[in-house]
């Protein structure tokens, strides 16, 4: 499984070879997003690119968003912002005028109204320059006429066969790729509109006293209704070109019209489809070229049940054919590069391809299918009297974020693949590292750790300590009779962390020993009791109670330690509550001493877990409530101690102060100052490696 870091996963896994069938916008901004995860790109275009289809194009928010994130930034190649919206009645009457450059404010990214060739000269140019990662080369004037989703394989027309990875089906409505995929093997239909598409240089609107009322302002894009066509036009190229698309039913231009972009279209019958407008729009009409004149008919399709099989993957129309009602056509096909370049990080491996492309399917499926849906809508006639919420539409198209999108979901995808990771609030941001996992899930290894442990043990009341047991204390006893038991106060210096980039932490806790508990089948484990466990660091005190299930608070701890001496001062905000001192020490042969806090061999640890239930109304209410046991023959990692010094005195003393002075930990330091000390047993320093992550600790039972 990849890793994350940052938006996207890296590893130094070889590139994947990736054939992209179809170099129009889509094709060419998947090709430039998986190059910048570096991957190696081969581009099959059936057309020379001699004769590119001279058109605008709407670049909304959504689109621009991706486009800005693949360094293609469309002001840079003329394109000029959109800020107006004007409707008129085909005879003319003005019905709305919104002034949007204050509205687009609210978009992240800007709307721009670009020319079709720049932005494909720019695509073109990204995608296949020698700078960056990965590499592409771009093979046009070669038609596919088959494609293999199991072998990677697509096969041309002159019989060469080009094996990748991962195959794109980006080659538009009218697609091969996509009759490879289950369900695919379908056909476009005509949806009863064709559409002219012309450019006109403003300046002719501009120098006729009739028309130059359309273009007043920059930015401008006029729409002019009647029942069952309309006339769209907007600026583009710096403002210095209008851009029109004439829709009108299909019938009335049967005979000119087809299913490709660059059929013919004729000035007369572009007037005569038209002639019942406003004659001051005939007039800006007949400005077109006759010759610049293109139509065609708009195509729909139905909804495909996959976008992607094996190693093939569809996007753009080939996968989801827009109508134009929207401008929303190359936007999604953008957006469906962004979100398979997320999902394929550098790194991913062959066998992978798969699985990552179904969750590119997932990803991308719902918002399409919506968006065409929203298109839809928007071209129906106006004497169809359908409810349409065009700020909605907007909304929902102008305020996304693929890149943001697609990356979250992978990471929620990489997330439910983690087998059995700690999660622990906030929850939003995936799996919480700790010490006994990475961010993915992969365990921590503690062998290089180090530790110190300063231990003093002493004898005291059972009584005392007894009373320390979780409330109700059944099935905790003693392991020997008699009114006195034995503790120790034990404090810990760990290095080397891992999980806390080389650094450490302290901790010092309670350790009451000789602790049985008899489970409700009967048997026992014995070990020592850990009441309490103060520590120096947030994180691990979270990680420790959550995951865990330790009775851990914070403490500020400080150590003196010296060649002969070491010393333990703990506090709260500068209110100073515990001393522990172990003087004249002195080295011992480590294999005399296990180093053991107790002295003895140990089984385990045994603590108890209480988490309270959220809520007023659950006061006193437990969520969870166990007792918690850490067998110490479990662990993966052994302590190894280096050196053991025993001290020839030790001592310690706890002030309880008092509520104000330790506001939240007073109920618990004058406990442990009422606690008797008969006889100091000893006081010793340990110091080794390997450092256990406890994630043996659990439920008992």
């Amino acid at each position: 499984m990849t890793t994350l870091n940052g938006a996207n996963g890296t590893s130094s896994s070889p590139a994947l070879k990736v054939v992209i069938v179809g170099a129009g916008i889509g094709g060419l901004s998947a090709a430039i997003a998986l190059r910048k995860e570096g991957h190696d790109v081969h581009i099959v275009e059936q057309s020379a690119f001699a004769h590119e289809a001279g058109a605008a194009i709407h670049l909304a928010p959504n689109a621009n968003g991706v486009l800005r994130r693949l360094g293609i930034f469309a002001e840079s190649f003329g394109a000029n912002t959109m800020d107006k919206l004007v409707e008129y009645t085909f005879s003319g009457e003005q019905q709305r005028s919104l002034d949007l450059s204050e509205s687009n404010k609210q978009w992240q990214h800007p709307w721009h109204l670009a020319h079709r060739i720049d932005l494909h000269n720019a695509l073109k140019a990204a995608a296949t320059n020698s700078i960056g990662n990965g590499s592409a080369r771009l093979q046009t004037s070669s038609v596919v006429t088959g494609v293999d989703p199991a072998s990677g394989t697509v096969t041309l027309k002159d019989g060469t066969h080009i094996q990748g990875d991962l195959i794109v089906g980006a080659d538009g409505v009218h697609s091969i790729t996509r009759k490879a995929v289950p369900g695919g093997n379908i056909r476009p239909f005509g949806a009863g509109k064709s559409a002219f598409r012309f450019l006109v240089p403003r300046k002719l609107a501009e120098n006729d006293a009739v028309t130059q009322k359309f273009v007043q302002n920059d930015g401008e894009l006029v729409i002019w209704y009647a029942n069952d066509r309309r006339i769209v036009m907007y600026p583009t190229s710096n403002n210095t070109y209008l851009n029109f698309v004439c829709i009108h039913p299909d019938e009335e231009t049967e005979e000119q019209s087809g299913e490709n972009w660059d059929q013919a279209g004729d000035l007369n019958l572009l007037l005569k489809v038209y002639s019942n407008f406003d004659p001051a729009v005939l007039r800006l009409l007949s400005k077109a070229e006759s010759g610049s004149i293109k139509i065609w008919k708009l195509l729909d399709m139905d909804i495909i049940p996959n976008l992607a099989s094996e190693r093939l993957a569809l996007l753009g129309d080939a996968a989801h054919p827009f109508l134009p009602h929207q401008g929303q056509g190359a936007g999604v096909a953008i957006e469906d590069a962004a979100a398979l370049a997320v999902v394929l990080p550098l790194g991913t491996r062959p066998d992978e391809v798969g699985e990552r492309l179904k969750l590119y399917q997932d990803i991308r499926m719902e918002r399409a299918n919506r968006i065409q849906e929203h298109s839809r809508l928007a071209g129906r006639d106006r004497s169809e009297q359908v409810k349409i919420d065009m700020y909605g539409f907007t909304n929902f198209n102008f305020g996304h974020d693929e890149y943001d999108n697609a990356t979250q979901r992978f990471r929620e995808w990489q997330w439910k693949r983690m087998p059995k990771s700690y999660w622990r609030m906030p929850i939003a941001f995936g799996p919480m590292p700790g010490p006994r996992q990475t961010h993915q899930g992969i365990p921590r290894d503690g062998t290089q750790s180090t530790f110190t442990t300063a231990s003093i043990k002493f004898k005291t009341s059972r009584t005392v300590l007894q009373n320390l047991f979780p409330p109700g204390r059944r099935g905790w006893r003693f392991k020997h009779p008699g009114t006195i038991a034995y503790a120790s106060f034990s404090q810990t210096t760990l290095n080397g962390m891992h999980w806390l980039g080389g650094s450490g932490y302290h901790h010092i806790g309670l350790y009451i020993h000789g602790v049985e508990y008899e489970k409700k089948d009967g048997s026992v484990v014995s070990g020592s009791y850990l009441p309490i466990l103060f520590e120096s660091l947030t994180d691990p005190i979270v990680s420790g109670r959550e995951e865990l299930g330790m009775p851990k608070l914070y403490t500020s701890v400080d150590i003196y330690r010296r060649s002969k001496s070491y010393r333990v001062r703990t506090g709260w905000q500068g209110a100073l509550w515990g001393e522990f001192h172990l003087d004249n020490l002195a080295e011992v042969d480590p294999s005399t001493d296990q180093g053991a806090i107790s002295g003895e061999a140990d089984d385990g640890i045994l603590a108890y877990k209480y988490i309270p239930k959220s809520g007023s109304q659950n006061k006193g209410i437990a969520a969870e409530e166990h007792v918690v046991w850490d067998e110490f023959k479990a662990a993966t990692t052994t302590p190894r101690p280096r050196k053991i010094y025993k001290a020839g005195k030790a001592k310690f003393q706890i002030d309880a102060l008092n509520w104000e002075e330790l506001p939240t930990l007073h109920h618990i330091i004058s406990r442990l100052a009422e606690l008797p000390v008969y006889e100091i047993m000893g006081g010793k320093v340990v110091e080794g490696t390997g450092v256990p992550d406890v994630s043996t600790a659990g439920p008992i039972e």
